[in-house]
């Protein structure tokens, strides 16, 4: 297991989305992608650029996540739990695209499942790895759908979809809820998140219309509403399970050294190449397999997740009356 390090800003830069885009990005939109990617590496340098006080901020956050990391959930509880309202914000050019109520309530009951270990493969944990596998006790109800037509074959990956002036949908009430894009992204991009610590204005998780929800067979392997799981994590402060370098932290100690990402369905146990040759854990949701193939958290991630809700965390307004 690794141990847990407090990082400048520069070393955040790492961990941030891998960018998996085709070398020629008309044929992935064409297709299903076959491989996870997802864009939050560009999002954040862009980010950057526009307001260099974002790596005060971050660096902020990760003290504080740091101190506070196992606390315990502060504020307006459900049932004992967190209950974070969802917006979805439906971008749409074709019929296709235009999803269902259906397919949306899909989305949130994966959520809901798999944030609350209630997910049917959570049982597939292997034995090596049961006593970290983590119920992280947080709900998702749906507040509201919002729909626009748009011309657009294409969003990209520079929040224009969250801006009115850009034919986009600005965010309802980001900070206190979740917000979600389902547009078509392209280059090959399945979805991306903002982490705490970035403008409200453009907070909140995207994903490409295809692999919203249960999609069908037909965008198979990301039909199981699993991109939403890992982006949600993202915007949850959870970082690439292999911290974005070859043999990275992701700053949880309970997460075994990951070379790089996996793809597909690794067969078990995988190991590392890194200091100790390690079972990776390929069936974390902050890894890149395919969608049935990751179905759990770790414990020291839920105690990341914990601190960003608990009082004077990054999202704490989430958890307030």
């Amino acid at each position: 297991m690794k141990k847990v390090i407090i990082t400048t800003f520069a070393a955040l830069l790492l961990f941030a989305c891998q960018n998996d885009q085709s070398s020629d990005s008309a044929n992935a939109d064409a297709s299903v992608a076959s491989r996870r990617g997802c864009a939050t590496q560009e999002v954040l340098e862009a980010q950057l650029k526009a307001d260099p006080s974002l790596a005060i901020r971050m660096n902020e956050i990760e003290t504080f996540t740091a101190q506070h990391a196992g606390s315990n959930f502060t504020g307006r509880l459900v049932n004992g739990k967190i209950e974070i309202p969802v917006v979805v914000n439906v971008l749409y050019k074709t019929a296709a695209q235009n999803i269902s109520d259906a397919q949306i309530q899909s989305q949130i009951d994966v959520l809901n499942k798999d944030f609350n270990a209630l997910n049917s493969d959570y049982n597939n944990v292997p034995a090596l790895f049961s006593g970290v596998k983590a119920n992280i006790g947080i709900t998702f109800v749906l507040d509201q759908v919002i729909r626009k037509s748009t011309t657009k074959t294409s969003w990209g990956t520079n929040d224009a979809m969250k801006k009115t002036a850009q034919g986009g949908i600005a965010p309802t009430s980001p900070t206190t809820k979740l917000n979600m894009w389902s547009c078509a992204i392209g280059g090959g991009i399945l979805g991306y998140a903002q982490f705490p610590g970035g403008a409200s204005s453009t907070d909140g998780v995207v994903i490409d219309s295809r692999y919203f929800g249960l999609s069908g067979s037909a965008n198979a392997p990301f039909n199981l509403g699993r991109t939403a799981t890992h982006e949600v994590g993202h915007w949850m402060n959870l970082r690439h399970i292999w911290g974005d370098a070859t043999c990275g932290s992701d700053l949880v100690s309970d997460t075994p050294t990951h070379n790089t990402a996996n793809y597909g369905v690794p067969a078990y146990p995988h190991y590392s190449t890194c200091t100790g040759t390690p079972v990776e854990m390929t069936m974390n949701y902050m890894d890149y397999v395919d969608d049935a193939a990751m179905y759990m958290f770790s414990t020291g991630q839920k105690n990341r997740i914990s601190a960003i809700f608990t009082t004077g965390g990054a999202r704490a307004s989430f958890a307030q009356p």
